[in-house]
């Protein structure tokens, strides 16, 4: 069964009349959007508090995680998509259908505590940003932000194309917000020795855990799917050309998302690193770049901060509806979804707890639920049965079964440090 989202996508259509190089431009425009909107989830207020926590902390030695990490999302997405397209269902959909009840059961639990997490951080990170800006409090910043991310969410199911422009637009906020603060800083002469990889100490596998956790976002591996299940229509040809723009659409998505992280960390890492200036929390990164950086840097920061929470939380939600809607073919009013992931959120801010430390576990958290979505993806994209004629080629299995060993692999090391030590 096609999820009630999808189904709500307009097919395009592209007039006769239009000349044939007119006509493609249109139909290939018409594909691209999906991983825009899967993009905000890579750049949310978890990147920020990871990211420049690693540069604050460390300097450029984390910089060779986000890079990898983006490449992987990349690989990672390009699946996800390439599932819902060949096959015309979303990943939750499909493990329901080839999966026992108790596994999918355990699926779907824990992408539901990954989407409550989610939520943590970008809630979180909008009411600091509202804090920021106009020193409103953080419970009612958390209501303002709840108000905001509903809206745009509200134009999700019946209006895709106008979704995905308001997303695309917030996305352009963060990315001219770290454009300019990177344009603040002098040369850059150390950021190359960052792509070595290495770590120093158990504390840098924790937030290089936090840094990959925020950006192969487990949610949505989801949702990218569903986004690209409606494309599953006419001949094979059809699909392979339409997979053809999608892998467009992803490198150009991602690659944006990759290079704010990027520049996340080069930020705190030369205004930051080695200073006596305060960066343990959000408000400390805020208040330091005013220091080093001027006032216009804080207030870049904190706009970026805005615009990714605000929209981070209404893609979020919209994962959390093709989770339920797949795994248990069950829907619940998008307002009672939203007060429910939203009250952890508010719970950590009506607390003592420290917003930028919840947020970073809360990434800790989401690394953990990555191998939950990306190894039933890598087992169904290498079966024919489910794929047809675009199932997976065996070095295509072979990546996506290295991707999965590495982030299992890091996220045991890191459970069994925490344990011990």
């Amino acid at each position: 069964m096609v999820s009630s989202l999808a189904e709500s996508v307009p097919t395009p259509v592209v007039p006769a009349r239009l000349p044939a190089a007119r006509a493609r431009l249109r139909g290939v425009a018409a594909l691209m959007g999906p991983a825009f909107v899967v993009a905000i989830a890579y750049v949310d207020p978890g990147n920020f508090a990871t990211n420049m926590a690693g540069g604050a902390g460390y300097g450029y030695l984390l910089l060779w995680v986000i890079v990898s990490a983006s490449l992987m999302a990349m690989f990672v997405q390009y699946l996800s998509a390439k599932l819902g397209i060949a096959t015309g269902k979303n990943l939750p959909q499909l493990c329901r259908e080839n999966y026992s009840r108790p596994v999918t059961g355990l699926l779907w639990v824990q992408a539901e505590l990954v989407t409550m997490a989610t939520d943590l951080a970008e809630f979180v990170g909008a009411a600091v940003a509202l804090n920021l800006l106009f020193g409103i409090p953080l419970l009612p910043a958390a209501g303002i932000t709840a108000v905001v991310s509903f809206g745009i969410l509200m134009l999700a199911p019946l209006r895709r194309r106008r979704f995905e422009q308001v997303i695309i637009g917030l996305l352009g906020i963060i990315l001219g917000g770290f454009l300019y603060q990177t344009l603040q800083l002098g040369p850059l002469t150390d950021a190359g020795s960052g792509l070595i990889p290495g770590f120093a100490g158990t504390d840098s596998v924790l937030l290089a855990t936090g840094m990959l956790g925020a950006t192969v976002m487990p949610h949505v591996i989801y949702l990218h799917s569903a986004l690209n299940q409606h494309q599953h229509r006419g001949d094979l040809a059809d699909r392979r050309r339409a997979l053809r723009t999608t892998r467009f659409d992803i490198a150009a998505a991602l690659g944006l998302a990759g290079l704010v992280n990027v520049s996340m960390l080069i930020v705190a890492a030369a205004a930051l690193h080695g200073t006596d200036v305060p960066a343990e929390s959000l408000e400390d990164m805020h208040g330091g770049l005013g220091t080093t950086l001027g006032g216009g840097a804080a207030l870049a920061f904190a706009l970026a901060l805005l615009a990714s929470g605000l929209a981070a939380s209404s893609v979020g939600t919209y994962s959390g509806q093709v989770v339920m809607e797949g795994f248990l073919r069950r829907r619940i009013p998008l307002t009672l979804r939203r007060l429910v992931t939203m009250a952890p959120a508010l719970l950590v801010l009506a607390s003592s707890a420290d917003p930028t430390e919840a947020l970073v576990l809360s990434q800790v958290i989401l690394s953990f639920g990555i191998p939950f979505a990306l190894v039933p993806l890598v087992l169904l994209t290498r079966r024919r049965d489910v794929m047809g004629p675009m199932v997976n080629r065996r070095s295509t299995t072979a990546v996506g079964v290295a991707v999965a060993v590495v982030v299992s692999g890091l996220n045991l090391f890191l459970l069994a440090r925490t344990v011990l030590g």
